[in-house]
């Protein structure tokens, strides 16, 4: 479902967003015959009301990843939700989090001794993909070797979100992806492991197991939500703090700033730009009505930048405090990874403000946003640096 006019220029659309939020703030979009929301209380509403606005799967689902997100947290409502939510929070609570510190340090030490002594690289492709590629496999049980291809599917997916129907490419790529994944599964059945795979094949909801569609979903999920969000938290931090002069500099003499500024990188530029839910029955939004069985989108890269919401929106400010974002979304599917992206962002840039002094983004760059709608992120993030 894509909103996003062919003038505007992607990597910036939130000129297009401030227009929405002034002159339609909820727009009926009668070529798609969509909903679109884009101010911060209705953004809110759609993403929290869940028995109003539902997250199931549209019937007539045009990206082509229907079948692998059917039975998946995010397009399931209450009481299945909390059934399923339930299976993996311990996965992601603050203490199971935080003991993943040590390897995630460890990891991108590595990582960044790979490009130090150089004084230039892509920072996407150096640091920002590779180390939640390698984080989520490790918690999946994914051999090391299939990680290039998680994050080919990755992009496929995030890529569906551009185009009004399903090309060969994104077949192929689906059907690859839910094979690799029965096969994954079928493994872990006969030869269970200490990972969240094999721990979802053991668990029980009112003494039943997990559906085959499910387990199909909890994988997609965490594949897309596991990795792609946390690389455009990453790269989007550091444009953010190569955009604005002495940001850099003032992290490095007061590193305890740095959880706020990654808080403000959350709402100036939102790694997941907008959600789609649908109406369950007919209701008004703003003052508009919306029908029955309506989908919507809400959009929360908008609903961030809202001049009710925030002073200055359109400033990127490390100083802003109460930064009450949509970024992770709200209520009862607020983002159960929103501690593991926080973390593994936090260890990333710290070790990019002190290891790579004099950072800026490499002169004559030509930036490009990745080919997506719902979410926000550079293809490439070409750095310089003092090198070691």
């Amino acid at each position: 479902m894509d909103f996003a006019p062919a003038t505007e220029n992607p990597l910036d659309p939130f000129p297009h967003y401030e227009r929405m939020r002034e002159a339609a703030p909820v727009f009926h979009d009668e070529q798609s015959e969509s909903w679109h929301a884009f101010r911060y209380d209705d953004v809110q509403r759609v993403l929290s009301e869940h028995a109003r606005f539902s997250s199931r799967m549209h019937g007539d689902d045009q990206s082509g990843t229907g079948h692998l997100f059917a039975s998946s947290l995010i397009t399931t409502d209450p009481p299945r939700h909390r059934q399923l939510r339930s299976l993996v929070t311990q996965a992601f609570t603050p203490k199971a989090v935080d003991a993943l510190a040590p390897r995630i340090s460890q990891l991108t030490e590595e990582l960044l001794k790979g490009i130090a002594s150089l004084g230039t690289a892509d920072l996407i492709q150096a640091l920002a993909y590779p180390l939640p590629v390698i984080v989520i496999s490790e918690l999946m049980g994914v051999p090391a070797e299939d990680r290039d291809r998680f994050k080919l599917w990755s992009d496929v997916i995030v890529s569906q979100t551009r185009t009004s129907a399903p090309n060969e490419d994104h077949h192929a790529t689906n059907q690859e992806m839910t094979e690799y994944f029965l096969n994954l599964i079928e493994q872990r059945r006969s030869r269970p492991g200490n990972d969240l795979i094999s721990n979802l094949l053991s668990a029980e909801i009112d003494g039943q197991q997990l559906s085959v569609p499910e387990l199909l979903g909890f994988c997609s999920l965490l594949l897309v939500a596991g990795n792609e969000t946390t690389t455009n938290l990453i790269g989007n931090a550091v444009l953010c703090f190569t955009e604005v002069p002495g940001t850099i500099e003032r992290l490095q003499k007061e590193p305890s700033l740095l959880p706020q500024a990654i808080e403000e990188v959350l709402r100036f530029r939102s790694p997941v730009q907008s959600m789609y839910r649908i109406s369950v029955a007919e209701t008004t939004l703003g003052d508009v009505h919306i029908p029955a069985g309506a989908p919507l989108v809400a959009w929360i890269g908008s609903a961030n930048r809202d001049e009710r919401q925030f002073p200055r929106p359109a400033q990127f400010d490390i100083d802003r405090d109460q930064i009450r974002h949509l970024a992770f979304g709200h209520g009862i599917h607020f983002c159960l990874g929103a501690p593991l992206a926080r973390l593994e962002a936090r260890i990333a840039l710290e070790a990019i403000l002190s290891g790579l002094p004099g950072l800026t983004v490499a002169p004559g760059s030509r930036l490009e946003r990745m080919d997506s709608t719902i979410v926000y992120g550079l293809k490439t993030l070409p750095a310089n640096w003092h090198a070691a």
